[in-house]
């Protein structure tokens, strides 16, 4: 079975056929539902349904009833959760990633991440003194982090 290694669609792959084995979803609510539970951004249909299609292609899943795309139920097959089963290490590491991810968009993550993405995007129409300011902020900005990260949090008696 050639299921690409767990990386971002490997996995989302996972986790869609976790959810797919706990009960029967169709397009739109697997997307709801990896939003809500695992806190990943707006998954669209077309990452969901490629995922889908690869999923029933290598009989893991089965879709249940018929109608539309978007209407149609999918399911684990007994392959998908054996699979689930076999790869019982990986889909922890997933899950541990995906409370992970959760909890550095709560924390503002999400947010800085589309803000670097501005700078980014920005640095070919800034002038020399912004691109020194900001050389600044990111340097300041980085050092109070790695104290936080062991454990010498700024502003906080006794470590100052």
């Amino acid at each position: 079975m050639n299921l690409e290694r767990p990386k971002y669609k490997g996995h989302l792959k996972l986790l869609v056929l976790k959810m797919l084995s706990e009960k029967p979803m169709h397009g739109y609510g697997i997307m709801a539902e990896l939003e809500r539970v695992y806190g990943i951004p707006h998954p669209s249909p077309g990452t969901i349904y490629p995922i889908l299609s690869s999923l029933k292609r290598n009989g893991l899943i089965e879709a249940i009833g018929e109608g539309k795309r978007d209407k149609r139920l999918y399911r684990a097959t007994e392959k998908g959760k054996q699979y689930l089963e076999e790869h019982a290490e990986e889909l922890e590491e997933v899950l541990r990633m995906a409370a992970l991810f959760r909890e550095f968009a709560r924390l503002g993550g999400r947010e800085l991440g589309e803000l670097l993405k501005e700078v980014f995007l920005s640095l070919d129409k800034l002038s020399d003194e912004q691109k020194m300011a900001l050389a600044k902020e990111f340097s300041e900005f980085t050092k109070r982090v790695r104290l936080i990260l062991l454990g010498e949090i700024p502003g906080v008696k006794g470590n100052e």
